[in-house]
């Protein structure tokens, strides 16, 4: 290879890369940018506050209900077609949005921006388990999951700025921009679909797999599982922790940074758990984030539930811990559940963040419903969560879900009457 190849493979590969994190960042910018507008958007189009939040809840439906919609898609007319779709329905539905004269047609374009978008976030994983082995995607997700925690942190604040410049319709605009960007880039990078070859390989090599035949796989449930617990112990945080703030007299600058060491603390667990992964492999990297994780929900139960807070930095200290060893857990996991369905990484990514989506909104909801506990809320929230990754870490090592059951099923006497007898 000479060196100018070499040099255009390197090009190619790290605009492959930067592709891969933007697609996989379009989600959590589009569900965060628009927050700090909030109040500007109440005002111009005479809705309540309530109407307004709305918009978000719309949009976390349109998320969940459109991921089980990908797997599907990309069976039938590939992974290129399939994004393309999704994507050019995410710069329609921006557009809606932002020619809206009334919140009710605003949360409709929410809904339908949402459904494109999920087509981001499933896809890039498929993307990414599809191109390379094992080792390689490990590597790959190993470094972009940590750069997407930058998203949630990062989206507000540049949401601020477009607002006070230009107001609420230009944060929408500037997705809208991103949309068409990533639709050209992914005539760049992923290669055409042939929808007739496609159908033509269903049908002489194999029947695609359904979400019961994924289902029916515990290494895959126990996988997503974890990844889905872990997401849940992190909203039970998230959910509660500005009113745990409010509740020791911070202001709302102080509440913002607050959530800066825990996005840094997940980046930084995501390069290590890389290392970890290098050095020892996957299954022990998983072992001692596992262990960290567990130790971090067991010292937060001990602080919100057994003793009395008095300051909130025991809690986000901890916290900090606690999120470093999701960002290294979820490469693993989530390597480790889409590897067991190569052939299908769309639909068994899209189930997984159903799945993902669903646990988290569900613990996040619950956490809210006891929001007067504040802090013991937090604590209960993670420790059920934790209960939930404990369970699914055992899920994982079974073969086959006939095992779990005949370990659950109470013993016959006549049939332990038997076997004596017989011996």
């Amino acid at each position: 290879m000479t060196k100018s190849t070499k040099t255009a493979s390197m090009l190619e590969r790290g605009g492959f890369f930067l592709y891969l994190t933007i697609l996989s960042m379009l989600c959590f910018i589009a569900t965060d940018m628009y927050l700090p507008a909030f109040k500007s958007i109440e005002s111009s189009l005479s809705a309540s506050t309530t109407d307004v939040a709305m918009s978000l809840t719309t949009f976390l439906a349109g998320l969940a209900f459109g991921q089980l919609l990908y797997g599907k898609l990309v069976e039938k007319w590939g992974k290129r077609n399939s994004l393309l779709l999704g994507l050019g329905l995410f710069v329609i539905s921006t557009a809606i949005i932002i020619v809206s004269d009334n919140i009710v047609m605003m949360n409709i374009g929410r809904f339908v921006q949402a459904i494109g978008v999920c087509s981001a976030s499933v896809i890039w994983q498929a993307l990414v388990i599809e191109k390379y082995d094992e080792q390689e995607s490990q590597q790959v997700l190993s470094n972009i999951m940590p750069l997407v925690a930058l998203s949630p942190a990062v989206a507000p604040l540049i949401g601020a700025f477009f607002l006070s410049q230009w107001g609420w319709q230009s944060i929408f605009v500037c997705l809208a921009v991103l949309g068409v960007l990533l639709i050209l880039l992914t005539q760049l990078f992923v290669a055409a679909d042939n929808p007739k070859q496609i159908k033509h390989d269903q049908q002489q090599n194999r029947p695609a797999l359904s979400f019961k035949q994924m289902l029916a796989n515990p290494f895959y449930v126990g996988n997503v599982m974890i990844f889905a617990a872990c997401s849940a112990a992190f909203f039970s945080y998230l959910t509660l922790w500005p009113a745990v703030m409010d509740k020791f007299g911070y202001d709302a600058t102080a509440i913002g940074l607050s959530f800066i060491p825990q996005t840094i603390m997940f980046i930084v667990g995501g390069y290590s758990g890389k290392i970890l992964i290098n050095k020892f492999g996957s299954e022990i990297a998983l072992k001692c984030q596992l262990g960290l994780f567990f130790i971090s929900t067991l010292l937060i139960s001990l602080v919100t539930l057994v003793l009395n807070m008095t300051t909130i930095f025991p809690l986000l200290i901890i916290f900090a811990f606690m999120a470093s060893a999701n960002g290294a857990i979820y490469p693993i996991v989530v390597n480790n559940a889409l590897q067991t369905f190569k052939d299908d990484a769309a639909k068994a990514a899209g189930l997984q963040n159903f799945i993902q989506i669903s646990v988290a909104f569900g613990a996040s909801s619950i956490v809210a419903a006891f929001a007067s506990a504040n802090e013991k809320a937090i604590g209960l929230g993670i420790l059920v969560s934790s209960v939930l990754v404990f369970g699914a870490y055992c899920v994982r090592r079974l073969r086959s879900w006939d095992k779990m059951t005949h370990s659950l099923t109470m013993p016959d006497p006549a049939r332990v009457a038997l076997k004596k007898h017989e011996d």
